[in-house]
């Protein structure tokens, strides 16, 4: 695995980040909606909404590339740092609280991350 391979999953990890986000702020108070079919309908086609779907469909095509290059027992668990990212961006973007036990599973995460891509290398 080589630096653009890297970058790929990185693009790839951010597309999926923001997807989520998109859907997150496309759904926020909007519980009501759920309660009826025309109320999802108009959800789904809401720009957040469509707009997560657009990343996650240019993430999916960036993905099936990635894996024409990099093994999948090292790519999948790349984008496990999604989580990590998710945890501070939502921070800053949704002033969701950072826990003592979110930073460990940051930290846990990183190690794993850690361990596969040495034993990948060996």
């Amino acid at each position: 695995m080589n630096i653009k391979d890297i970058l790929l999953i990185l693009a790839n990890t951010l597309m999926l980040v923001v997807g989520q986000f998109l859907w997150k702020s496309g759904v926020d108070n909007k519980q009501q909606e759920f309660s009826s079919l025309l109320g999802i309908v108009k959800l789904v086609f809401s720009p957040p909404i469509l707009g997560g779907l657009v990343l996650y469909a240019f993430a999916t095509v960036l993905w099936l590339y990635i894996l024409s290059r990099v093994s999948l027992s090292l790519a999948y668990p790349l984008q496990s740092l999604a989580y990590i990212i998710t945890v501070f961006a939502s921070y800053f973007i949704f002033k969701e609280p950072i826990t003592a036990y979110k930073i460990a599973g940051c930290l846990l995460i990183l190690a794993g991350i850690s361990l596969i891509s040495l034993t990948t290398k060996a």
